[in-house]
């Protein structure tokens, strides 16, 4: 079947939201740039909305105030993260699809500096996310819980709680990635060798 016809009104409101999401997606891509090149106290409205070319009405009307443009920042960081799990191609056995997300998540935090260190550096100072964006923020990695919980129903993992093994694989996942951005680490070799450990942990013994 197609699609009924949008109509004028509909082709307008729906170029009207492209407009507003293209406009939006600019304006936190100008502001995480400012934070990684000049720090916290460039996220100004009238600095950000020189850099976009647009008025500070704008960004007030779009995000409220500073504390509202550092929430959608948090937000779009995870949403980005979102998207680096889900391009990893599903395999057929799930044992190998969550291994082949650990590389694809470090991929996500070196590519996105500027909004890893938002997310988890306190790159603002004062900023803290609503319990409402820790929530969404969580749900978006809910991949990894899904992939988890296959992995526990072919049997290749213990049966627990599928967050419980996230949570230890994240865990084991951000310290040595924020060893590497700190330059303790030369390479990705640790990074696969804790998030490996923490799989190995949960899986099921087979008998010899």
């Amino acid at each position: 079947m197609t699609s009924a016809p949008l109509g004028l009104q509909g082709a307008y409101s729906q170029g009207e939201r492209a407009s507003h999401d293209e406009l939006r997606s600019r304006l936190l891509d100008v502001a995480v740039n400012l934070l990684q090149s000049d720090g916290p106290d460039s996220l100004t409205m009238r600095r950000i909305a020189a850099e976009a070319g647009c008025t500070t009405t704008v960004i007030y009307t779009m995000f409220g105030n500073r504390e509202g443009l550092a929430e959608a920042l948090y937000l779009e960081g995870f949403e980005r993260f979102r998207r680096y799990l889900e391009a990893v191609p599903p395999r057929r056995n799930p044992y190998e699809h969550l291994t082949a997300l650990s590389p694809a998540y470090r991929q996500a935090c070196l590519s996105e500096p500027g909004y890893y260190s938002l997310m988890f550096e306190r790159a603002i100072p004062g900023f803290e996310p609503s319990e409402r964006a820790r929530t969404l923020a969580r749900a978006a990695l809910n991949i990894l819980d899904r992939v988890i919980a296959d992995c526990i129903s072919a049997g290749y993992l213990v049966p627990t709680q599928p967050r419980k093994i996230a949570d230890a694989l994240w865990s084991a996942a951000q310290g040595a990635i924020s060893l590497e951005r700190a330059g303790h680490l030369r390479d990705g070799r640790t990074y696969e060798a804790v998030t490996n450990a923490v799989i190995c942990c949960y899986q099921v013994e087979k008998p010899e």
